[in-house]
């Protein structure tokens, strides 16, 4: 699939790191260096602008490697790109560590991942049909398979 993107970034287009990656690595295009503070969430510019197809949006989910060792991730995991957003696409990271992070232009901050959806047309009813699970919500199934019933 070809997708048009302009690039604004002094850095290489978002590539997919390995053959079977679902995710191409985003970067930080920056003139200076951010400070993330413990807590502290900012809105970091990429350069990027792209124009999907009917029916496909872009993830924009964290890095394992800044969550696991700086604790830094994305807030609104996963930032969701409409295919009519024409705008730069911006990264919200949020410090979840003690220490303060440095994000530096060209860091790759994020993953974007392309994905196809469908929009739904509701169609009202009285009920709905039974299944196994029923009404069981959070934990309700367990952690081995089988199904717990509520006593």
């Amino acid at each position: 699939m070809k997708v048009k993107i302009v690039s604004k970034s002094h850095h290489p287009l978002p590539l997919y790191q390995t053959p079977l990656s679902a995710g191409m690595d985003i970067c930080a295009n920056l003139s200076e260096p951010v400070e993330l503070k413990p807590l502290e969430r900012k809105l970091i510019p990429t350069g990027l602008f792209i124009a999907l197809p009917k029916g496909y949006e872009a993830q924009i989910r964290p890095r394992s490697g800044l969550a696991i060792k700086h604790g830094i991730t994305v807030l609104n995991t996963p930032g969701t790109i409409d295919a009519d957003y024409r705008g730069e696409i911006g990264v919200i990271l949020i410090n979840l560590s003690g220490e303060t992070f440095v994000i530096n232009d060209g860091e790759r901050i994020s993953q974007m991942v392309i994905t196809s959806h469908e929009q739904v047309v509701w169609e009202q009813a009285e009920s709905l049909d039974e299944t196994a699970r029923g009404t069981g919500g959070f934990g309700s199934t367990g952690g081995g398979g089988e199904l717990r019933t509520k006593s």
